[in-house]
């Protein structure tokens, strides 16, 4: 039985363990009187200055990463071959009858395909009841 007291009494401390490293930090020096309260808001404080900096501390690195990414996209469009200079397509000169001759069979082009469509909305039109041969 002595054996299995001090076994119980390591296991119980073994588990009490990670609670009191879980638990709030004591009152400082218990001799002197500390306004808890005052001492929490203390603490609230510096945890929030605590977790301003490291949100500020994610900002600048991420302004830091995109400024490298802006970079490494400027040297890799600067290394790129130029692509070459095609001059503007200059419209050709024409006399006002090559003109008039292309509007003309532009505009016979385009009375053809309309008659075409009007033959195709004529069939879709058809009456149904006509017996189909």
């Amino acid at each position: 039985m002595n054996l299995r007291l001090p076994l119980i009494v390591a296991a119980l401390t073994a588990l009490a363990a990670p609670a009191v490293a879980q638990t709030a930090p004591p009152l400082p020096r218990a001799g002197l009187y500390v306004d808890p309260h005052r001492y929490q808001a203390d603490r609230h404080r510096y945890e929030m200055d605590r977790l301003r900096q490291q949100a500020d501390d994610r900002a600048a690195f991420a302004r830091q990463l995109q400024l490298e990414s802006q970079l490494s996209r400027m040297e890799v469009q600067a290394a790129r071959q130029p692509d070459l200079a095609l001059p503007a397509g200059y419209r050709a000169l024409r006399s006002p009858e090559e003109e008039r001759a292309l509007r003309q069979s532009a505009t016979e082009r385009r009375e053809t395909v309309q008659s075409g469509v009007g033959e195709i909305d004529a069939w879709l039109d058809r009456d149904r009841t006509e017996p189909q041969r």
